[in-house]
């Protein structure tokens, strides 16, 4: 019965509804839009540590991201690749580079060599062409989604990196980084484009023959290799991200641009509702005088706010899809976990409790003879 009351109440005032589901909406549309492109940009900044079959990574001393690893020297692989729980051992090599486009422009770029492409890391969704034309010397790919900032190069065309002359083989989809556009190419090839000393690579990546059994490999990894650091991909990865959200000052601003939105829409939310109880003393004040409860009083402002939240939240979602559907595949960073989506949806419920404690709280100390006044 109270429940009817409280939809009653929300379809008669519709002005008033509309503007607390605005104010949900906001909420959904507006955390949501910051946090997919947050965690866009998470995959941007690890994304040749997450795109690994690697279980461990053997980089420089102190190293506190993927890409600032410095150069290891050949020997490092010759001393572990003969252990008996490791299933492969590969380089890989990456670097910045500078990407002559038609026009004369320089686009800078990350160049990743590869060695052996089924192990280590590869391309790893092509749109034209195939990861095993990185074999060919100067083979290199480029990505869909940077074509029109390299001059819409096509297939087979001859490029410049580095002053390097270099053909495009492939063409990736959706292969970016964090440092610059990813341009794949074997090892050989990148060492000269790199410019990088011979017998000298980025980082070994290790696959063991036992996943469960990371932490004994990266001990006896790191005894051979004193001088060496020995990681896990996870913890790589994480160590990576931490480091850029800490020292670029992203974390700071999408926490900040995250909370105005939040608070944007709880704003929203507390006035128009505030402003409906207000305007709807008398009809509380009725109900108190047939007998209504302050509790009754009270369910029906909690169920409004319920309604409120459940409608703005159905319609949030749906545009925060739209977003991630027309940004897929863009330049623009964007991907939400599944994980996230239920999580914002319980916040942004209780965020609607919470706009509406002021508004539940005057509902409830109005007088039954207030109707008389």
């Amino acid at each position: 019965m109270r429940s009817l009351v409280a939809l009653k109440i929300l379809i008669h005032d519709r002005t008033t509804t509309a503007g607390s589901i605005i104010g949900v909406i906001a909420i959904v549309f507006l955390v949501g839009q910051q946090l997919s492109v947050l965690f866009g940009l998470f995959n941007y900044m690890s994304v040749l540590v997450d795109h690994s079959s690697a279980d461990v990574w053997v980089c420089t001393k102190n190293t506190s991201t993927v890409n600032s690893a410095g150069l290891l020297p050949m020997s490092y692989l010759d001393r572990i690749s003969a252990l008996p729980f490791i299933s492969w051992a590969e380089p890989i090599l990456f670097g910045s580079g500078s990407f002559k486009t038609k026009n004369g422009k320089n686009e800078g770029v990350q160049v990743v060599g590869v060695k052996n492409l089924r192990q280590a890391i590869a391309p790893w969704k092509n749109s034209q062409g195939s990861a095993a034309s990185l074999l060919e010397y100067d083979g290199v790919t480029v990505d869909r989604t940077d074509l029109q900032k390299y001059g819409s190069p096509k297939m087979n065309e001859i490029c410049e990196i580095n002053n390097t002359k270099v053909r495009i083989t492939g063409i990736t989809d959706g292969a970016k980084g964090f440092a610059g556009r990813l341009i794949f190419t074997n090892i050989v090839k990148a060492r000269e484009i790199l410019k990088t000393p011979p017998g000298r690579y980025r980082a070994l990546l290790v696959k063991l023959k036992n996943p469960d059994l990371i932490e004994k490999g990266i001990a006896a990894i790191s005894k051979i290799l004193p001088s060496a650091q020995v990681m896990s991909a996870s913890e790589l990865s994480s160590k990576t991200r931490f480091y850029y959200i800490v020292n670029t000052g992203m974390g700071g601003s999408f926490g900040f641009s995250t909370l105005i939105g939040a608070l944007v829409g709880v704003i929203i939310i507390t006035l128009t509702m505030y402003t409906a109880v207000l305007q709807r003393q008398k009809d509380f004040a009725v109900l108190r005088a047939l007998g209504a409860r302050k509790v009754d009083i009270f369910v029906i402002v909690m169920m409004q706010s319920m309604i409120i939240g459940a409608i703005g939240i159905f319609i949030g979602f749906f545009l925060l899809a739209l977003f991630l559907n027309a940004t897929y595949g863009s330049p623009l960073p964007s991907y939400m976990p599944r994980w996230v989506s239920p999580i914002l949806a319980f916040s942004t419920f209780l965020m609607c409790v919470f706009g509406s404690s002021i508004a539940m709280l005057k509902a409830i100390r109005i007088e039954p003879a207030s109707v008389f006044r």
